[in-house]
């Protein structure tokens, strides 16, 4: 393990067993158990706070078997906790409000204290089981209407059909992704895109688990751009591998297609910072316009980060699809998005440019979603009217 990851490693376990802490100060006192049941609570949140760094553990383990039976163990140890402690947050507000409220009217402290205290671990159970299942279950496909001004006649009901964010890895593997392929081909798009954070492990663990990528099948191809856990996982290997499955692999270019007649422009860029690991992939909206017909009908771009779009935008796209926010996954890290993109999830206007962002296709760490359903994103050209 390198210094930088050392030392990100050491903070993330500190701020771990901080957070432990402080769960079980503010719950197991006010709850009403007996002794024997506070012992066991405690030994609970301790055994979390060793079980979570499994899953930050498991890529270093050689044995791919071991490393993934670590990561699950880890990563359902993270997302129960993660609602514990949200829950006993939102717990200490009530309690706060309540505190600010007994100066005008009685409230009844004590029942609430034990009360709540035992609330917070079932509403946490109960919606880490939810987003489990919501997570494991094959994204449904949704349909969206993208009304373009001017559309030709002829690429009215063009469809393009956009997976996003799968993260084969160590809990998703080659029955989950065959399960989307399917789901796609039965679609039946005009287009296939696949906008990043693909993968999140090496070529050597994983290639047998993306090759139903390969039976991904539309009329006008099957386009991949970057994303930021390609560039985390070995990116120049990925995008061999990639190309061997028979995608369309657009770094920083453009492909033209000419659905019923008509020249559509197909460009897609790398990974917003990708040129933090490689210079010569540093993401440009505009390289991927070099040389491109100026009289297209539409022009497509695929960028994994929403906050492509400031540079596209002025460069003329039609429509930029892209991923990478997961639409927060669950609560209530949606809130927190908005700090570093201009947009979490679904269809928006930006400067003249529609830009689509997908809640992803599959999850990123723990298996749970909650309020941010996984999608199969079905895109229908329209007309505006």
């Amino acid at each position: 393990m390198s210094l930088r990851l050392s030392s990100f490693f050491i903070r993330f376990v500190a701020l771990g067993v901080l957070a432990h802490g402080y769960v079980g100060v503010r719950l197991i006192p006010d709850a009403p158990i007996p002794a024997a049941a506070a012992w066991a609570a405690s030994l609970y949140l301790v055994l979390s706070c060793l079980l979570i760094p499994l899953g930050m553990l498991s890529r270093s383990v050689a044995d791919p078997r071991r490393g993934d039976r670590m990561a699950w163990i880890g990563l359902l140890a993270m997302g129960l906790f993660s609602s514990l402690f949200v829950f006993t947050v939102l717990r200490d507000a009530v309690l706060l409000a309540a505190l600010l409220a007994s100066i005008a009217v009685q409230v009844p402290w004590p029942a609430l204290r034990a009360d709540s205290a035992l609330a917070v671990p079932l509403l946490a159970l109960a919606a880490s089981t939810a987003g489990f299942f919501n997570a494991r279950r094959r994204a449904r496909v949704v349909d969206v209407q993208v009304p373009i001004a001017g559309l030709p006649d002829a690429l009215h009901g063009f469809t393009v059909v956009q997976i996003s964010d799968v993260h084969v890895g160590p809990t998703i593997k080659k029955a989950y992704v065959q399960a989307i392929v399917d789901a796609v081909n039965a679609a039946g798009p005009d287009m296939v895109a696949i906008t990043g954070d693909v993968v999140d492990g090496s070529v050597e663990r994983l290639a047998d688990h993306t090759r139903p990528l390969g039976a991904l099948r539309a009329p006008h191809g099957v386009y991949l751009v970057t994303g930021n856990h390609e560039y985390y996982s070995g990116a120049s290997a990925w995008v061999e591998e990639f190309r061997r499955l028979g995608l369309r692999v657009l770094m920083n270019e453009h492909a033209v297609i000419h659905p019923a007649g008509q020249c559509v422009v197909v460009a897609g860029v790398t990974d917003f910072g990708a040129g933090a690991f490689d210079p010569t992939h540093r993401s440009s909206p505009a390289r991927a316009l070099a040389g491109a017909p100026s009289g297209a009908a539409l022009r497509l771009l695929l960028a994994h980060q929403p906050r492509s779009a400031a540079a596209a935008a002025p460069l003329g796209y039609t429509l930029q699809l892209s991923g990478h926010t997961h639409g927060g996954q669950f609560f209530p890290w949606g809130f927190f998005v908005r700090f570093q993109q201009p947009f979490t999830a679904g269809l928006h206007r930006h400067e003249g440019m529609w830009v689509y962002i997908s809640r992803g296709t599959g999850y990123w760490g723990p298996p749970k979603r909650l309020g941010a359903p996984s999608e199969i994103t079905r895109l229908r050209l329209v007309r505006a009217g």
